[in-house]
């Protein structure tokens, strides 16, 4: 099957396929004319790739999982220190995330949002750029 039909299938666009063959995640046969010519496995790869990234995991988890996923012989708790290792980043990234929504909304509510020149929003911006400075 050709790019056009696996991306269909996977929903993952051509260039996104292409890109996962050049970096050796995926490796379609070459036909005399030199077209991709993909196979069920091939299709079946991308798809737990496409999976794999919409859940966040980097490319390098992708190959770790994929691998993992391909040997028989697989621990289980491989599988898992990957996906622990992703679950700490994602709490990791939550808690800056509130951490900077906690902030903005506070300032927000301290801002009158008038007509007055005075804002806490930006006083509270160029303080923070200033302390960076040092």
């Amino acid at each position: 099957m050709n790019i056009g039909d696996v991306s269909q299938r996977t929903g993952l666009p051509a260039k996104t396929i292409r890109y996962y063959e050049e970096i050796d995640l995926v490796r379609p046969l070459r036909g005399e004319n030199g077209y991709r010519r993909f196979r069920e496995h091939d299709v079946h790869k991308l798809g737990f790739l496409g999976r794999a990234r919409s859940l966040g995991f980097s490319i390098e988890d992708c190959r770790g999982l994929l691998a993992l996923y391909e040997d028989d012989s697989r621990a289980s708790a491989d599988v898992r220190r990957i996906a622990k290792a992703h679950l700490e980043r994602i709490d990791a990234k939550l808690a800056r995330l509130g951490a900077m929504r906690a902030t903005l909304a506070h300032l927000v509510e301290a801002c009158a949002g008038d007509h007055r020149p005075d804002c806490p929003i930006l006083a509270d911006l160029a303080l923070e750029e200033d302390s960076a400075d040092i």
